[in-house]
């Protein structure tokens, strides 16, 4: 693929490759087919399956793995369906990222924006209203194969943003909301955004974050005190220990080796954690602590 990167859009280019996200799972025919449809059209675009274990309807997992995954992804389309408003009025978009050299495909409910984001923003934006590219449908819930899938498509033949529908001001998109760490009373309050199949814990603060907290650090939630000591790798924990590593996505996570932290601790996507001094916490001691079932995970493993 060829792109001029010193434009303020990508033009017309055809495009080799469709990252494809979605929550679609494997039970069913629908990943499928959207990769059939997208063969269809476009037989020499090779389809990355990014996952398709998104938690059924939950639009902030899916653009978390999507923000997680962008950095990392070949430029050409990428395709996301997350899409719990399918048939309603929310609009359809594609959404050019010039300085990636990329175009996200999907609906307009927050689930591109914070991916959008760090591929360099917005360049421009159509609203995916001629249906000349699309399949007939039978019905108005299946978006993905009827719309984003046959779109992507177009795209990799060399179709131009302009041509597939109505400008959007890309100001007007809906934006992703990612949760802020916050101090209070000397300590981070963070929030957990994402648990992986390891059980490990991945919190919003980096670990610069966390410089000014010692070694090691006391962690609280859900009326519980832990303390963690930092570490560089899973297996730098040790037996019995909770941790605290410095994850693949540069994150700090909450990590135990070889089995998972968030079972033990009871933790799950969306739970408050509150990390402070040891020295400075009156409640640094370790509670006892009861173990909760496994809470719900994204099913998009950490690369160990």
């Amino acid at each position: 693929m060829s792109a001029r990167l010193d434009t303020v859009s990508l033009g017309t280019v055809s495009f080799d490759t469709v990252s494809f996200l979605s929550d679609y799972g494997a039970d069913d025919e629908f990943v499928g087919v959207v990769r059939s449809v997208i063969r269809g059209i476009a037989p020499q675009a090779t389809v990355v399956d990014l996952t398709h274990g998104i938690p059924v309807h939950d639009i902030r997992a899916g653009s978390l793995a999507l923000a997680r995954a962008v950095q990392y992804l070949v430029p050409g389309v990428v395709l996301a369906v997350v899409d719990p408003g399918v048939g309603t009025e929310r609009r359809a978009v594609a959404v050019e990222a010039v300085e990636s050299a990329s175009i996200f495909v999907g609906p307009d409910n927050g689930l591109l924006a914070s991916a959008v984001a760090m591929a360099g923003g917005a360049s421009r934006a159509v609203a995916l209203t001629d249906d000349a590219f699309h399949l007939p449908t039978p019905g108005a819930t299946f978006a993905g194969r009827d719309v984003f899938a046959p779109v992507a498509a177009h795209l990799c033949n060399g179709v131009s943003l302009d041509d597939l529908g109505d400008p959007v001001d890309p100001a007007s998109l809906l934006p992703g909301i990612l949760p802020l760490v916050r101090m209070e009373k000397g300590c981070l309050v963070a929030e957990v955004l994402w648990v992986d199949r390891y059980g490990n814990v991945q919190l919003n603060v980096g670990p610069d974050e966390i410089d000014a907290l010692g070694d090691p650090v006391v962690l609280t939630f859900g009326g519980t005190t832990r303390t963690a000591t930092r570490a560089a790798a899973y297996g730098r924990i040790g037996a019995g220990a909770i941790g605290l590593v410095v994850d693949a996505y540069g994150l700090v996570s909450i990590a135990a080796d070889r089995h998972s932290a968030a079972a033990e601790l009871g933790l799950g996507t969306g739970d408050s954690v509150t990390l402070g001094d040891a020295e400075a916490t009156d409640t640094a001691a370790t509670t006892t602590v009861t173990l909760g079932p496994t809470r719900a995970t994204t099913g998009i493993s950490d690369a160990r």
